[in-house]
């Protein structure tokens, strides 16, 4: 009874809606694709860093990732164009009504992502500069990482809270909105995909033939480099097992139906099936570690696809009685301004044909009252109070001094503070204002 329903924008969608879904599912997971590995190679560089105070060897594997980072977070930007304009297209009062809620924090994304970026492109560029300040280089990366894990919880949070229109005029700003039971387990499931594909992307990266690994590592082994990216990507999968279920628990349950479980099982199932690879390849021998890799990088392709769908599948299925609810007020909206629009045209015609009527009588009384009638009976009665003084009020003010009333009247000001300012009249000529200002001085 206390959710909010908002009139929607009466606006037609610039394409049809089922092609603006499949654009927001595709571009979404074409983005968050680059937003893990952008995220995930942070926090594994960063990892791999502190190891390379005792190891140098982890010091070479931190830089080779780091040298990757920015080019991801370019990519997740630029891919970031089309979801974010399809989810506003899609879902606009739920959107915007979020990120108003959430206020500053919202805001705050584009300056963090920038100070984010320059401090990449610092801990980057200036490796060789600092090696021998290395705890100032791993403190940058460090802060680096804190903005990149906090960036997409705003975005979480943002994205989660559109759902559910019942918990809006509850939430009082971002921490407030944290507080939602699905929220933080949401979050460790989205950290746990990218390092899980971050995994996946070390174990391909270093391990290309064209890759020069030789020049860079001096101790590990290709096959060494490979083992670390499959241990970080079956930990971090096997972690999403975890949150996995309990994500699933505390979502609502109106948006939880068997068509969305139809989505997540078989993408479930997948899962399990690449991570049984993962392990049958850490298993085997260092000449096998690429025989299941693209039987992993396939399977996982297609439980992001599920995932992602199924996300969408929640997101209809939560907000299909709300946007029907909705749609319903819009079309009284759209009825009731449709009918205030002819009234106040008619109105319109009346007061012309009115005036038209003096004007070919010569009787300047009547003109007079008919444009009152038009500008100003709205506001002022003859001898009542209604948002302004009665008329007879006006007359005992301005009695004699008829210049002074056109004045007001083109250009008033507020006298009264109990009553709303008068808006001017400047449109009124001036013998249609000659004959207003006789009819309120003759009343």
């Amino acid at each position: 009874m206390n959710t909010p329903l908002p009139k929607d924008i009466p606006l037609d969608l610039p394409l049809p809606e089922w092609l603006l879904v499949v654009l927001l599912v595709v571009s979404f997971l074409a983005h968050i694709v680059f937003v893990n590995l952008m995220v995930g190679g942070s926090i594994t560089t960063l990892w791999a860093e502190i190891k390379g105070l005792k190891n140098k060897e982890y010091d070479t594997l931190a830089k080779e990732i780091a040298a990757t980072i920015t080019v991801n977070k370019s990519m997740a930007v630029v891919l970031g164009v089309a979801p974010l304009l399809s989810i506003n297209a899609l879902y606009t009062i739920y959107f915007y009504t979020a990120n108003s809620l959430t206020g500053i924090m919202w805001i705050l994304i584009i300056p963090l992502v920038v100070i984010a970026f320059l401090l990449t492109y610092l801990h980057k560029y200036a490796w060789e500069a600092m090696k021998n300040m290395k705890y100032l280089h791993i403190a940058i990366m460090a802060l680096a990482v804190l903005i990149f894990l906090f960036i997409p919880l705003i975005f979480l949070v943002n994205i989660n809270l559109m759902l559910f229109p019942e918990k809006w005029t509850t939430i009082h700003g971002f921490l407030s909105a944290l507080t939602l039971p699905n929220v933080f387990p949401r979050y460790f499931h989205f950290l746990c995909a990218s390092l899980a594909l971050t995994g996946l992307f070390i174990a391909w990266y270093m391990g290309r033939k064209n890759y020069p690994f030789e020049e860079y590592f001096q101790v590990f082994t290709r096959a060494k480099v490979k083992r670390i990216g499959y241990q970080i990507a079956i930990g971090a999968s096997g972690a999403q097992f975890l949150f996995g279920p309990i994500v699933l628990a505390t979502l609502p349950s109106k948006g939880v139906n068997w068509g969305l479980m139809a989505v997540i099982l078989p993408g479930v199932i997948i899962a399990a099936y690449s991570v049984y690879w993962m392990w049958q390849t850490l298993k085997g021998k260092d000449e096998d570690l690429d025989k299941h890799f693209y039987k992993i990088v396939i399977s996982m392709g297609i439980v992001v696809l599920f995932m992602g769908s199924g996300r969408h599948v929640y997101r209809a299925n939560a907000l299909n009685p709300h946007r029907e609810l909705m749609a319903q007020k819009t079309e009284q909206f759209l009825e009731a301004s449709k009918k205030a629009r002819e009234e106040a045209a008619n109105q319109e015609a009346e007061e012309a044909q009115a005036i038209a009527e003096a004007e070919q009588s010569g009787d300047t009384t009547a003109k007079g009252k008919a444009v009152f009638n038009s500008y100003c009976a709205a506001c002022h009665k003859v001898d009542s109070q209604l948002v302004g003084p009665p008329v007879t009020e006006m007359r005992s003010i301005y009695e004699g001094d008829k210049k002074d009333l056109i004045k007001w009247i083109k250009s008033p000001g507020k006298k009264r503070p109990d009553a709303p300012q008068m808006p001017p009249f400047p449109q009124i000529n001036d013998q249609d204002m000659e004959d207003l200002t006789e009819f309120i001085l003759n009343i």
